[in-house]
């Protein structure tokens, strides 16, 4: 019987390099930002580092910004039909390393470390006829070669009928675990937007992968992406993964970030246990040097910034940092060591949309604490309008809420105190176009 590990029993937190780096990260740039999260985030519950996509590719970037992905490119692998890292880039690895140093490098730091995989095999392999670990079956003999990638052309989906399937994943796991691996994010299965008809067309492969990590011996964190994930297959995700995407790529852009909104009010039931529906990077600060070798700022306002910040944490999605840590400006940095605003991504629990229009909308969620104490409740306030605006809520609408009692209100954010407030009072704050406010109501 199947039993997902344990390794996310609260959402994770970390640094993702794609967003700055897009696929062109190297040693150089894991280890600055991992020294920045040691220095500066840690503390806060900060901790994974996660390389993404095309560290077995030599050639990655060679043709940006006019192509993202090289064509019929040709990936480092070992004998064994699975990829290593570009030594190139990644020069402890060479000599059969893979990322062990590195992975050590973020251990000794008090942090965890991860990689981005494509679901399959490498096509090179199955047109070289590779070996499989543990297996007879070659690379060509386990691949379906009408399984594959929309938007990169490097894998063959794996069959899973076939014999050798499994050993193949086995092996890829076996030898992340040597590594030192403790999160994957495997792409291109959370959605197969390739196959519209079938958009979780890779349920086997997670299935196998998830078997994988388990056998491997080491916990590691299993997120999946693109989104938009299937709501139907919730129940599979949350069995076999730790976080699955709810959107598709997720850039500094307001009508994206309204849109989330919507797709968080699909996936709130759905969201503790381990299962975390994921809301993707978070785009703040510096972006996009891998695309041009120019970064640029983010298009977020400060207020959009908060929003976003504010909607992941309620939501409780997984905060996974996207852009080069050490250009983090002051405000943006003291938003992410809020020690009380991750305490409520970590903690908290039931939360839920209590109201939204085109202007406005509320989130609300509960703290864990002693029921004869009383328990704080969490609410969001967030101007979604084009102009600076009250924002209410009748608490009475809030299901956490004792009408008849008396709260004391802080705000998060900023950190103080504010006015007390009755259970069955309206609350009503001013906020900027665009923006957010983060309460906690604590019942005398």
């Amino acid at each position: 019987m199947y039993s997902k590990n344990n390794a996310a029993l609260r959402p994770p937190m970390g640094w993702n390099s794609y967003d700055y780096y897009n696929t062109m990260v190297s040693e150089e740039d894991v280890k600055r930002n991992a020294d920045f999260m040691a220095e500066h985030l840690r503390i806060y519950g900060w901790e994974y580092i996660v390389v993404d996509i095309q560290w077995a590719d030599p050639a990655a970037g060679s043709l940006c910004p006019q192509v993202q992905y090289v064509p019929f490119t040709r990936l480092c692998t070992d004998e064994y039909s699975r990829q290593i890292p570009d030594p190139a880039r990644f020069p402890s690895s060479a000599g059969g390393k893979g990322f062990a140093p590195l992975a050590e490098y973020c251990h000794k730091k008090g942090l965890k470390f991860g990689i981005h995989i494509m679901r399959g095999i490498p096509r090179q392999c199955c047109h070289d006829h590779s070996r499989i670990y543990g297996s007879d079956a070659t690379a060509d003999q386990i691949a379906n070669p009408f399984s594959v990638c929309k938007w990169n052309g490097d894998m063959y989906g794996v069959d899973y009928t076939k014999k050798g399937a499994a050993e193949y994943y086995d092996s890829v796991f076996n030898l992340y675990a040597q590594w030192g691996v403790d999160f994957v994010k495997v792409d291109d299965i959370c959605n197969t937007n390739f196959y519209k008809e079938n958009p979780y067309s890779a349920e086997k492969e997670i299935e196998m992968i998830a078997a994988a990590i388990e056998k491997c011996g080491r916990p590691m964190v299993l997120s999946l992406s693109p989104g938009p994930a299937v709501i139907e297959k919730a129940w599979h995700m949350e069995k076999y993964a730790n976080m699955w995407r709810i959107t598709d790529d997720f850039w500094d852009d307001w009508r994206l970030l309204k849109n989330m909104f919507e797709r968080c009010e699909v996936w709130q039931k759905h969201v503790g246990s381990g299962n975390w529906p994921d809301c993707d990077m978070i785009p703040m600060g510096d972006l996009g040097y891998g695309w041009n070798k120019t970064a640029r700022k983010s298009n977020f306002t400060s207020d959009e910034e908060l929003t976003m910040l504010t909607l992941w944490s309620i939501f409780r999605s997984p905060l996974i940092l996207g852009t080069e840590l050490p250009s983090l400006n002051k405000e943006s940095l003291s938003r992410l060591q809020n020690e009380e605003v991750l305490a409520l991504n970590a903690s908290s629990h039931g939360a839920c949309q209590v109201m939204r229009s085109e202007s406005q909308a509320v989130w609300a969620s509960q703290g864990d604490g002693c029921p004869a104490r009383g328990t704080d409740v969490f609410v969001a306030l967030f101007n979604l309008s084009e102009e600076d605006s009250e924002v209410s809520v009748n608490l009475r609408e809030i299901p956490f809420i004792n009408e008849s009692g008396t709260y004391k209100v802080r705000d998060l954010w900023n950190r103080k105190d504010m006015f007390p407030v009755e259970g069955n009072t309206e609350l009503s704050i001013s906020l900027n176009k665009h923006g957010a406010a983060l309460l906690k109501l604590s019942g005398k």
